[in-house]
């Protein structure tokens, strides 16, 4: 059994099976990753993973514990963080007050608020961003504006806050959509270093094939909702299904 397990999901949406009967088992530690044409089911997937639609069949489940009914605030407090497609910072503040905010969390959903009022409490949480923001390379721009970054680094910033929050799993949606392929390749030596640093179970949505290829150990091939294919990336390339799925079947 796996650290994150989907079992028999499906989703409809008037006429259209987004979703049929999905089985997946994310092993720990892994990087997995999930890819697929357009219209495949990789959004409405995931969106099921992280409490933003209720399939109409089957469960989703994060060490034994079903995330079905939660909100996503809550699924996060479970120790699943999520990476968007546009990264979720607050551009108002400087970088290293981005990673503060998520120090002070608690997995309650509260705030340690009373880190505010001792000295050894602010100490801490302060060590503790910065230590997130070495782990990133970014401790020498603690000081800038969150705004004033470019993509790959409000990236690596989001991972940053994402890291200060203690997750065991990572859902990323196109980690590096709208990047130059210089971040691109930052964003993957980023995620690499942190996976092999902490261990974290990483979950990937896709459509750039050199970052998956890049990064996966294991990858599920998404079609008409349904999988056709889940192997090492190495098994993939050339698979007929999938090939048949991205080009479709010669005339």
């Amino acid at each position: 059994m796996g650290i994150f397990e989907v079992k028999n999901v499906s989703k409809r949406f008037g006429g259209l099976q987004a979703l049929d009967n999905v089985n997946l088992s994310i092993e720990e530690g892994t990087i997995h990753a999930i890819i697929g044409p357009n219209g495949a089911g990789k959004s409405t997937l995931l969106n099921c993973f992280v409490g933003k639609l209720m399939p109409d069949t089957g469960t989703v489940e994060f060490m034994g514990k079903s995330l079905l009914g939660k909100k996503p605030h809550q699924i996060n407090q479970m120790g699943v963080s999520r990476v968007f497609q546009t990264p979720e910072i607050f551009s108002d503040l400087s970088v290293f007050e981005n990673v503060l905010i998520p120090c002070f969390a608690k997995r309650d959903g509260s705030f340690e608020l009373n880190a505010f009022g001792s000295v050894k409490g602010q100490k801490d949480m302060i060590e503790k961003a910065e230590q997130m923001l070495i782990d990133v390379d970014m401790i020498d721009k603690r000081n800038d504006m969150a705004s004033a970054m470019s993509r790959g680094d409000k990236r690596r910033l989001e991972m940053a806050m994402c890291l200060a929050q203690d997750p065991k799993l990572l859902l990323l949606d196109e980690p590096t959509a709208g990047m130059a392929r210089a971040d691109t390749n930052n964003t993957i030596d980023l995620l690499k270093e942190i996976q092999e640093a902490r261990g974290i179970t990483m979950a990937i949505i896709e459509h750039d094939m050199h970052v998956v290829f890049s990064l996966a150990e294991k990858i599920t091939v998404l079609a008409q909702g349904t999988p056709i294919v889940e192997d090492v990336p190495e098994n993939i390339k050339g698979h007929p299904k999938v090939q048949e799925a991205y080009l479709g079947t010669a005339n």
